[in-house]
């Protein structure tokens, strides 16, 4: 995705949630399942509105037809070689910083 760019606040990796969103979508299209913007919102644990932002840059680039919520060809070989993969969080983890004693 051209548009990924995160701001420095903010923990959401929106390359890696494009990934997360076209692998849900490939598992539910092979099990003959439509998913809306809600559940895949809810099973990937971010807002709807990331959700939304992410299928329509999917849909300018070919991936997804955002107006039936389905993979394209492409999008479907992209999503299938990632079934079985593992990915990262789509978040970041939060920076702690460890509090030292003085001594």
């Amino acid at each position: 995705m051209n548009d990924a760019a995160i701001s420095p606040k903010s923990s959401l990796l929106r390359d890696v949630l494009a990934i997360h969103v076209m692998k849900r979508l490939t598992i539910a299209q092979t099990q003959g399942r439509l998913l809306s913007l809600q559940d895949l919102s809810t099973e990937l644990g971010v807002r709807k509105a990331d959700v939304r932002q992410t299928i329509t840059a999917l849909h300018r680039e070919g991936w997804v037809d955002a107006l039936r919520l389905r993979l394209t060809l492409a999008g479907f070989a992209v999503g299938a070689s990632l079934a079985d993969a593992p990915l990262v969080a789509v978040r970041r983890a939060a920076h702690r910083p460890t509090l030292t004693k003085a001594a």
